[in-house]
């Protein structure tokens, strides 16, 4: 039996994404809930040797000075999710990963998240020194709890998208890491960081993270594995079962309008439109990508501060049958944003883990049913992306 341990290093751990997944590995690991929403515990998963959820060991960076205990307590008190008999098991805990949280870094993330931030963060000059400063929060994390790999998760808020594409080459970027006024932001450099030093990176949020190419470059340069971007949790995972069957049947979709009204921190962030763009665009795509044709759609989120973390989503799919005869079809998706993502969190590690093991390096595909808009796989169809899951941990089972 593998008895490893692997560190978790969550970007954003104190967010509503990243202290509810924090919660749940607790309370796995004290064996307080069962593993419903789990899809790595799946029965057609067990033969693959999966990490044990004791072998994680927790710490991340935060740009927010809250204690993590404090902002789990408060946040799961104000949605009213969670018994907060759970959350009182899990302080101590909840405190210690506390003393492992860094300062992040706020370089080019936006004036929304930006003003979220109340940490003394410093003050770098250049990605370069960023770069080395994270790498160094690494590296102390892993000599401190003797770990044997690192996986770095980005769940913190989405960034605006990037004014200026990145070069497509690891030589022509690393060149420019010296320029105070680079327009490289805050994920891409985490990406950098951990996969220069040969971790394991996941882009949980619509960010840029590591999918400039010279990112995957030097990801393959230095033998580790990375994916993203943006998990898939609510509406859009919808939208991936229910597209394929208007495709199927020969249906023609006229119009898909999808509203989503939320009230949490990432719809604060999401209020700014230059952030916005980021998951509109995400959202957006995947219609017209599996249909192959391009309905009128409409995607808005809307930040309503009175419904906290829970999320409204009111789709309308107006669609063209047999004779000509327009029809439509309604549904709203009604959870926990936090909820519905903290547990695709904590799979994503358990399958990286797994791929560090196997040696996989670059982009990592089979994890594209996680993911809105999943690096280099143009198939969104839900079925299909789980089946490439599917086949890869049998493989790698076998």
């Amino acid at each position: 039996m593998n008895t490893s341990r692997i560190g978790i290093w969550l970007i954003g751990a104190k967010g509503g994404v990243g202290g509810t997944a924090l919660l749940g590995l607790t309370a796995l690991q004290k064996g307080l809930i069962d593993k419903a929403g789990l899809v790595s515990e799946l029965r057609q998963f067990t033969a693959a040797n999966l990490a044990d959820w004791g072998r994680f060991v927790v710490a991340g960076h935060e740009i927010r000075r809250i204690p993590l205990a404090e902002a789990v307590e408060r946040f799961t008190a104000e949605n009213r999710m969670i018994d907060p008999k759970l959350v009182a098991a899990c302080r101590g805990e909840l405190e210690q990963i506390d003393r492992r949280i860094r300062p992040g870094t706020i370089r080019n993330v936006g004036q929304a998240i930006a003003a979220l931030a109340d940490a003394d963060l410093p003050q770098e000059k250049s990605p370069r020194e960023i770069i080395a400063r994270l790498r160094g929060d690494f590296q102390a994390f892993l000599d401190a709890e003797k770990l044997d790999h690192l996986i770095v998760v980005n769940v913190a808020s989405t960034e605006p998208p990037a004014p200026n594409p990145p070069p497509p080459s690891w030589s022509e970027l690393d060149a420019a890491f010296d320029d105070p006024q680079s327009t490289l932001p805050a994920s891409t450099l985490y990406a950098i960081a951990a996969l220069g030093a040969g971790y394991s990176y996941v882009n949980f949020t619509p960010s840029l993270g590591s999918a400039p190419a010279a990112v995957d470059e030097l990801a393959r340069r230095s033998d580790t594995r990375h994916y993203g971007c943006d998990g898939k949790t609510g509406e859009t995972l919808m939208k991936s079962v229910l597209a394929p069957m208007f495709a199927r049947r020969n249906l023609q979709v006229l119009s898909w309008v999808g509203h989503n009204i939320f009230g949490n921190m990432d719809a604060r962030v999401l209020d700014d439109p230059a952030n916005k763009q980021s998951k509109v665009v995400s959202k957006d795509r995947l219609v017209r990508e599996i249909l192959g044709y391009a309905p009128k759609t409409i995607v808005s989120l809307e930040n309503l501060p009175d419904l906290g973390d829970w999320k409204t989503a009111w789709d309308h799919i107006h669609f063209q049958g047999f004779l000509g005869l327009p029809m439509t079809l309604q549904f709203i998706w009604h959870g926990s944003d936090s909820i519905l993502a903290a547990p695709l969190v904590l799979d994503l590690i358990r399958f990286t883990e797994l791929a560090h093991r196997r040696r996989h390096v670059g982009p990592m595909p089979f994890l594209a049913s996680f993911f809105k808009s999943p690096y280099g796989v143009s198939d969104h169809n839900f079925e299909r992306q789980f089946q490439m899951l599917e086949g890869w941990v049998g493989i790698a089972a076998g």
